[in-house]
């Protein structure tokens, strides 16, 4: 029986044009051919969510910094417990929210509270509806970033 991994391992290769085999992984050529597919498959808006604490956040998450004025930098700042809608995806988009500036997708969100907009790492949200296509296509994706790097 072939597993989680296997079978997403398999569909990343398949998106990407490589077979089992294939040692001639290239990580430009790849984020180009997966951006493309992202724009091709991806149904837009769709909600999205953290799907770990964002950078900023985890010194507070993890109790290294006091929790006060947590709260109130999340009003300006986006959190990973936020919903946002994805709106668009830039493959050259950069902001001061990104995990992997300059390697990561940029998403382009509008927080659901407040309408507030974002330019986050595409990497590190997931669709909330969990049995949708862009579930998966986004998860897959944070997969190869994260791996290929």
């Amino acid at each position: 029986m072939t597993d989680d991994r296997e079978t997403r391992d398999k569909r990343i290769g398949a998106i990407l044009g490589h077979d089992d085999d294939d040692d001639d992984w290239d990580f430009e050529r790849d984020a180009k051919v997966f951006y493309e597919h992202l724009q091709a498959n991806l149904r837009l808006p769709c909600e999205v969510t953290g799907s770990e604490d964002f950078r900023w956040e985890e010194p507070y998450v993890l109790g290294a910094w006091p929790a006060e004025g947590y709260e109130e930098l999340k009003k300006t700042q986006p959190s990973y417990e936020d919903h946002y809608e994805l709106l668009e995806i830039d493959r050259s988009a950069i902001s001061e929210w990104q995990l992997f500036q300059g390697e990561d997708i940029g998403a382009i969100v509008r927080r659901i509270s407040d309408g507030r907009e974002f330019c986050l790492g595409l990497s590190e949200l997931e669709a909330t509806d969990k049995s949708s296509a862009n579930h998966q296509l986004i998860e897959d994706y944070a997969v190869w970033l994260v791996n290929s790097r």
